[in-house]
């Protein structure tokens, strides 16, 4: 492994801000002595491409900057190797860069607690979601939420979590419950209808949603918290309490946990960490220490 580490670039998340932040990020660094190469993808194939490559040569680091769709990137590459990961969230929603504890909408203090990071020589070992080959850091979201997350990908104005809240009221015309079956770590299958299943290695999604609060990325487990039919003027109630995690104690929500979580409902979709997954049935199991993380000291 080199002392040089690889900055990796979205060069258009948030609306700009992964391209602004590029800068100031590699200074920080390389004013604590640090060796930066600087890789900017053309698409995101192109990125993963690239990572990949500078993973294989073995680069020191892989510290993405970008929103919550070049931490997805980033985990394509390093989850499962040596190579430590970094995080700038300058996104949208940056809740993978949450839920590991990093600072975000800050770049200069991320790198720095990057920079800490690779002076001290021990990152920390955190857990992954994974469905299929896709890793997710955060919260794989099916139902209602999921819609609410394609509605907000669509949408270009406005910026940060307001975009969510906006696309969660553009939604509502659309609610109702799904008929899902769940099965935990393998076991019986639990008909029931939901307004939505959401599926947290991490505690947030929509840019600080805490869906499920009580998460956390070094458990070994999952926490699925699933919403029960509901009428609009219920959800509407509960949502405010979702920013502060107090929406699970509302009767109408049920929360569990699981190394393994299967899920099936006709016409739902996944998204996992704000990207599409695609439609259920799904699959999502707890890898534990599968990626490890540049970040602050316990």
């Amino acid at each position: 492994m080199s002392g040089e580490v690889t900055l990796l670039v979205n060069p258009v998340a948030g609306q700009g801000r992964g391209r602004r932040a590029a800068a100031p990020v590699a200074r920080t660094l390389r004013d604590a002595g640090i060796a930066v190469r600087v890789l900017v993808g053309l698409d995101a194939e192109d990125a993963v491409r690239r990572a990949g490559a500078a993973v294989a040569a073995g680069t020191g680091a892989l510290v993405a900057v970008g929103g919550d769709g070049m931490a997805a990137l980033a985990l394509r590459v390093v989850a499962g190797t040596a190579t430590p990961l970094g995080l700038v969230g300058v996104g949208t929603g940056n809740d993978v860069a949450r839920a590991f504890g990093l600072p975000v909408r800050d770049p200069v203090a991320a790198a720095r607690v990057v920079a800490e990071a690779l002076k001290r020589g021990a990152p920390r070992a955190v857990d992954l979601g994974r469905v299929g080959d896709t890793w997710f850091g955060s919260v794989l979201a099916t139902g209602f939420d999921a819609r609410v997350n394609d509605r907000a990908n669509r949408m270009r104005w406005p910026r940060g979590g307001l975009r969510y809240d906006l696309a969660v009221v553009a939604e509502l015309a659309t609610l109702r419950p799904a008929p899902y079956r769940i099965s935990l770590d393998g076991g019986p299958w639990r008909e029931l209808d939901a307004t939505l299943v959401a599926v947290g290695n991490g505690p947030s999604y929509g840019g600080g949603m805490r869906i499920c609060a009580e998460a956390r990325t070094d458990d070994g487990l999952l926490d699925v918290t699933v919403v029960g039919p509901c009428g609009r003027g219920t959800l509407l109630r509960v949502f405010p309490r979702v920013y502060r995690g107090t929406h699970l104690d509302h009767p109408v929500v049920t929360g569990y946990r699981a190394r393994r979580v299967a899920l099936t409902a006709p016409g739902v979709v996944g998204y996992a960490d704000g990207e599409r997954v695609g439609p259920l049935p799904l699959v999502a199991e707890c890898v534990p220490g599968a990626v490890r993380v540049l970040t602050a000291a316990d």
